[in-house]
């Protein structure tokens, strides 16, 4: 395991002190990974700021030293865009945590770039507004990494993703300077918007120490309905159905699979005795009195087109949140069996003949491994979980999914699509980026990165190779 300069651990440690940097073996493990499993945390060392003059600091140090840096959140990225592994500086912004404001007339929020995501949702609630953007992981993921990986998650095709919620943010660049993006402002129209570049940037341009964020109205009465559906085919007719009568906040859908490992390993109930090969999951505001029987009405309709097989509609809160739990619940279940995520995407118009392609390549290539299937069908977006068998080594398992992947991503791209729809790119997926970038977009990505970062210290590795 590489080890600090002594000249810049010392510097540090005049800077933060010995309890923010950190060099034990079980600090460098937590802090060196995210959720992925695929390259061992060999980080040199930790450090835990507090204010954005000590990233600034931080930053400034590395860079004196030629050391490179790994901005750390809640890490609980899927590509490997937090994983250090060469001895870099890991900045963990855990303790940059503070919402300085909530404003109602502006309807807007300002916090650290280490506040959790659930926190900053908590916090809308209480003056009665909503911060939309929500995922399985948001009682541990960070806004700051939400940002830098332009998260989605489950009402996309309501609220859209990240991106649409950000109105002004704040950034330490590879020199350690501080750029104040956008101040909050809904409308700026004074040449090239810098705050666009760093959302999904996954720290390869700086890092990010301050977010403002919109906020809404929240949704009103939310409920759930889970539908079994005989096959593929029948999910876009069933979106379809749906959205010609109702505006869905969110239209998920998960494999048999993949019920059946949360039901198993989480003590779940199924939705209802039934089982069949695919399951939709719709959430829907409850606008008015008449809105069951208008749900209801449709589900009779894709009954009688054998679309849909059986049907749950949610009575209460706690029963919409245990239907939720059925779909929430897959990505932490299946991480036991250390998992090859592929999260990709496609125009909503071309989903059928995307599920048809990619399916058929999987059951080709995978007919003695578990293959989970579940995703935010309603905006185009599929996870696929090849499950690691028990005598199989991580590298071994590695290489045989990346070598299937090309011929995954050549299917993808010849439809127009997305490599990582709201995973990022990270260290897993950037040698097949040029699936959804050109040469002269990745030429442009690495000079705009020589320009925030001109000793490529931040981040490096990840997304391309400088």
């Amino acid at each position: 395991m590489s080890q600090l300069p002594e000249p810049l651990y010392q510097s540090l440690m005049s800077l933060l002190g010995e309890s923010r940097l950190l060099t034990d073996p079980s600090s460098l493990e937590h802090y060196g990974r995210d959720w992925t499993r695929f390259a061992a945390p060999a980080p040199s060392a930790v450090v835990l700021p507090e204010t954005v003059a000590e990233v600034q600091g931080i930053v400034r140090l590395a860079r004196e030293h030629g050391t490179a840096i790994v901005p750390s959140g809640g890490r609980t990225g899927l590509s490997g865009g937090a994983m250090a592994s060469k001895g870099e500086l890991v900045i963990a912004l855990d303790r940059m945590n503070s919402i300085t404001e909530v404003n109602t007339i502006n309807r807007s929020l300002t916090c650290g770039a280490g506040t959790i995501t659930a926190t900053i949702q908590q916090a809308a609630s209480d003056v009665g507004l909503c911060y939309p953007v929500d995922f399985a992981s948001s009682g541990s993921s960070q806004i700051g990494g939400n940002i830098a990986t332009n998260a989605g998650g489950i009402q996309v095709i309501r609220y859209g993703m990240t991106r649409n919620w950000v109105s002004g943010l704040k950034v330490v660049t590879g020199t350690g300077e501080l750029l104040e993006l956008n101040n909050g402002l809904m409308k700026n129209n004074t040449g090239l918007d810098l705050r666009h570049l760093m959302i999904g940037s996954e720290g390869i341009l700086g890092i990010i120490v301050e977010a403002t964020l919109q906020l809404t109205a929240p949704p009103k009465d939310p409920q759930v309905i889970v539908l079994g559906l005989p096959d593929m085919s029948a999910i876009m007719s069933v979106l379809q159905a749906f959205q010609s009568k109702i505006d869905l906040l969110a239209y998920e859908f998960f494999s048999e699979l993949a019920l059946a490992k949360v039901v198993e390993h989480q003590g779940l109930q199924r939705p209802f005795s039934e089982v069949t090969p695919f399951y939709a999951l719709l959430e829907f505001e409850h606008a008015g009195p008449d809105i069951d029987d208008h749900i209801m009405a449709v589900v009779e309709h894709c009954m009688t087109e054998g679309w849909v097989v059986d049907a749950v509609l949610s009575q209460s809160v706690a029963q919409a949140k245990g239907l939720w739990r059925l779909r929430e619940d897959i990505s932490e279940t299946l991480s036991r069996w250390t998992p090859y995520k592929n999260d990709i995407s496609t125009t909503i118009a071309k989903v059928p003949q995307f599920l048809s392609e990619v399916d058929a390549i999987v059951a080709r290539h995978y007919p003695d491994l578990e293959v989970v299937w579940y995703g935010h069908i309603g905006d185009g977006n599929l996870h696929l979980n090849i499950l690691k068998p028990d005598d199989v080594s991580v590298d071994e398992f590695q290489v045989r999914c990346k070598t299937v992947s090309k011929a995954i991503f050549e299917a993808i791209a010849s439809l127009g699509g997305s490599i990582s729809a709201e995973h990022g790119v990270g260290l897993l997926k950037k040698d097949f980026l040029g699936y959804s970038r050109s040469e002269a977009e990745v030429a442009l990505m690495r000079g705009i990165k020589a320009l925030f970062d001109p000793d490529n210290i931040m981040n490096p590795g990840k997304v391309f190779d400088s």
